[in-house]
Formats: structure tokens, C-alpha cells, sequence
């Protein structure tokens, strides 16, 4: 009888291959979006390299296989309450590795939407990413926000970042067209979080490091990166991906801070954004980084829901276990669900 250990190897082996190999989730078309009568016609090219055409509401956001999912129901629930839907121009940033079949996949589900993909260098960030809290903070693609203003044409001067694990419940073009008034990036505030949380001791014991906090025009408050609209031309004058860059190997080397991406950017931009309505970021959704308990929405008016956090509503949805909020994204899942009958 031949030894198990390499039965073992077989099993696994076979088990890895299957995984890389796998198929994407199959989703139903979307239906096609049309402008109303009073949107502007007009249309936008990559190859326009100076121009801005302010009609024309340019959106980024990552695509990977373990949020596809979301993705798709974001940009569903972005199409679905736009009054000019045509005027949307998705920039989508993915790696090497799956791009061609999430491209594939973007294609299927919105045959007629206007949309470009970018393919992130993933060794950019090698070496300067440190483990934090939960694993999905880790991926490299959890990055690229930082890399807008290099990945997208020079003709784009501002552009909303969206995370995948979100709907717009509005139209987006009351987003687009509020007024950054001169600041480099626009987010919603919430300054009675308390700020020290999101840094280590070895942070604030140290003044060289804490000096980067003072003499700002106001206190730094905390927000959500999940939701930014970005001037990306102020971006590339003030060289920010390079300021960025600097906290993140002080990271690597001090350990200053556990999550992921977020903290550089309020080293870089906290007391320094133009201060959003909270409506659009009702944020929280998935629960802590840990544990992705059940949340409920924060009081006022909502015209975005996301579930940053552990928890996401389609795996929730899958589990038989959603959370209340979960029905909200449910209509806007054009995940296929396999069939019950069998044509044979």
C-alpha cells in the first residue's frame, strides 16, 4: 500500500487548483440607463488629456473576485438613481491576476455602460504593507486609492472613490458637484470619534511623529475612506501619493498604527477636508473589524449605505443569517442564483 503523503499533496494540490481556476459568480443583465431630457449630451475619451468636462461624473472604484459581488450591486444602485446615467464614467482598478475575467464580467452585467479598467502594480506597495487587524485590510488592492492621480489620464480632475461594499441610494450627481473650496479631498467628518484610537502608543510617545498634527488650520477628525471625492490635479501638484508613501514606512518600521490603509490618510489629510453631509457615508453597517455584529443606521437622511466592517450582506444573505440592514442592498444583488429545476 503507497504511503498517504502523497495523497495528501494530490488532495491538495487538486484543491488549489480548482480554487485558482474557479469561475466568477454568475449575475443577471442590468437593464439599460438612460439620460433624462435635461441632461447635457456630451461625451468623454481617455485620450482627452487636459480637458475637464464637468458634465461628465467620473467614478473609481477596485475589482477583485471576493467583492465582485458588491461591485456589481454598487454600480447598480449608482445607474439605478442617476438622472444622467450615460454622463457616468466608471474607472475600474484591478490586478493581473483576474482582470480579464472580471473585465468579462463588468461587460455581461452592463453591456451599455461607459467604463475603463486599470491595472494596479501591486510591487508598488510591496514591502510597505504591514498586517493589521483583519486580513482583507492586508490586500494590495486595498491601496490603489492611493495611486488614483498615477493610474487615471490626466484629463480627469476630480473623481469619486467609492469602496465595494456600498449602495447609493441618490443621485450621484449631488456628490459630484459639491464644492471642495480649495481642499484636495472631500469626505464626511465625524470629529466626536476619538482620533488617538486609530494610532499606537509608540505614535504618540513620539514628538517627531506627533509634530506632523500641529499647526494645521483646524483638528484633524476622523473619516471614512470608503467615500472620497478627490481634486486629482491639487493631488498631483501637492504630491500626496508620495506623502502617503512616508507614513506608510514609518508603519512598517514603528508599527504607529492596525489598520491598514486608513490611518496615513488621516495623518496626511485630518483637519485639512472639506467636511461632507453625513448622508453620504452611513457607514458601519458590517460591524467592527472583528466580530461584523449587526448595526443599526445612524440618525438623519441617507444617501449612501455601507457596510465597512467585517460583515458584508451577500455573505450574510448567503449564511441565512442577514442583518436588518442587509435588506437594503438585497435589491440591488443581481447576483444568479442557480436554478431549482433542471431542464433535463
Amino acid at each position: 500500500m503507497p504511503p498517504s503523503k502523497p495523497l495528501h499533496l494530490f488532495l491538495i494540490l487538486t484543491v488549489t487548483i480548482n480554487l485558482c481556476s474557479a469561475e466568477l459568480p454568475p449575475f443577471r443583465e442590468a437593464p439599460a440607463f438612460r439620460n433624462g431630457r435635461e441632461c447635457p449630451k456630451t461625451t468623454w475619451s481617455s485620450l482627452d488629456k487636459q480637458i475637464h468636462n464637468p458634465s461628465i461624473i467620473h467614478i473609481a472604484m477596485t475589482l477583485d473576485t471576493a467583492y465582485l459581488r458588491g461591485s456589481i450591486a454598487g454600480v447598480y444602485s449608482i445607474l439605478h438613481h442617476a438622472t444622467c446615467p450615460e454622463n457616468i464614467v466608471f474607472h475600474f482598478i484591478t490586478t493581473h491576476s483576474h482582470g480579464a475575467k472580471l473585465t468579462r464580467a463588468i461587460t455581461t452585467t452592463f453591456p451599455y455602460l461607459n467604463f475603463h479598467v486599470y491595472y494596479f502594480n501591486t510591487n508598488l506597495v510591496k514591502g510597505k504593507i504591514s498586517s493589521s487587524i483583519r486580513r482583507a485590510l492586508d490586500q494590495p488592492l486595498n491601496y490603489a486609492r492611493i495611486y488614483l492621480a498615477d493610474l487615471l489620464p490626466a484629463g480627469v480632475r476630480r473623481i469619486i472613490y467609492f469602496d465595494s461594499d456600498l449602495i447609493v441610494v441618490d443621485d450621484v450627481i449631488n456628490l459630484w458637484s459639491i464644492n471642495l473650496r480649495g481642499h484636495v479631498l472631500g469626505a464626511p467628518e465625524y470629529c466626536h470619534a476619538n482620533f488617538t484610537n486609530y494610532f499606537t502608543s509608540k505614535f504618540w510617545s513620539n514628538p517627531v511623529f506627533t509634530a506632523s498634527l500641529k499647526g494645521r488650520s483646524r483638528t484633524p477628525c476622523y473619516f471614512n475612506t470608503g467615500v472620497m471625492v478627490i481634486d486629482l490635479w491639487k493631488w498631483r501638484e501637492g504630491k500626496y501619493t508620495e506623502k502617503l508613501e512616508h507614513w506608510m514606512r514609518i508603519q512598517k518600521r514603528y508599527r504607529i498604527y492596525e489598520l491598514g490603509s486608513l490611518p496615513p490618510f488621516l495623518l496626511v489629510f485630518g483637519g485639512d477636508v472639506e467636511g461632507m453631509e453625513h448622508r453620504w457615508n452611513q457607514h458601519g453597517l458590517g460591524g467592527d473589524n472583528l466580530e461584523g455584529l449587526c448595526r443599526a443606521l445612524h440618525p438623519g437622511p441617507v444617501s449612501l449605505l455601507h457596510w465597512s466592517g467585517k460583515g458584508k450582506p451577500w455573505l450574510r444573505i448567503d449564511s441565512k443569517k442577514p442583518c436588518p440592514m442587509d435588506s437594503l442592498w438585497a435589491p440591488y444583488d443581481l447576483f444568479r442564483y442557480p436554478s431549482l429545476f433542471s431542464d433535463s
